[in-house]
């Protein structure tokens, strides 16, 4: 895989200056956002031609009132009972959209599960190993990060499990 890592004056953000650090291959793949669309994964995936189960988005939720990342593909749909699990917890509710901006450091719609400000448990959907790479959004809507998905939970320190329904 080839590597496009741009650092922070070159355009580069927290996620890519992130991965670039860690060492590890990536591939960045940039497409225009349109603003009309709040459905950022999907929209990646179709702008960029990629298998929607290849394309997870970043949601974050409130695990017994803690502050919890999940990453599901863009095809599924993030079940909160199965994240609770994940983590040991009894309760979860999706995060206040201005509460995981301010935790991320990132905006909704470019939330990226790197390179965040805080960081934050993470669980990957356990679907993500059955592809040899899979793309996270790389800290700005518009602007995607392909790489393996051990890469990703790795630099993330997540655990997996299957947390879709």
């Amino acid at each position: 895989m080839a590597k496009m890592a741009r650092k922070r004056g070159a355009g580069g953000t927290p996620a890519t200056v992130a991965a670039d650090r860690a060492g590890v291959a990536f591939t960045l793949h940039e497409y225009r956002h349109d603003p009309a669309v709040r459905a950022f994964g999907e929209e990646a995936a179709q702008v960029l031609g990629q298998d929607p189960a290849r394309v997870f988005k970043t949601l974050v939720a409130e695990v017994d009132g803690a502050l919890t990342v999940a990453l599901v593909p863009v095809s599924a749909s993030l079940s909160l009972k199965a994240l609770a699990s994940a983590v040991g917890g009894k309760r979860a509710t999706m995060a206040d959209p201005a509460v995981a901006e301010r935790a991320t450091g990132y905006v909704r719609g470019g939330i990226s599960p790197l390179g965040q400000r805080r960081r934050l448990p993470t669980v990957v959907d356990a679907s993500a190993a059955r592809h040899p790479t899979v793309l996270v959004s790389a800290g700005r809507r518009g602007l995607e990060i392909e790489l393996s998905p051990d890469d990703l939970v790795t630099l993330t320190a997540a655990t997996t499990a299957p947390i879709t329904r």
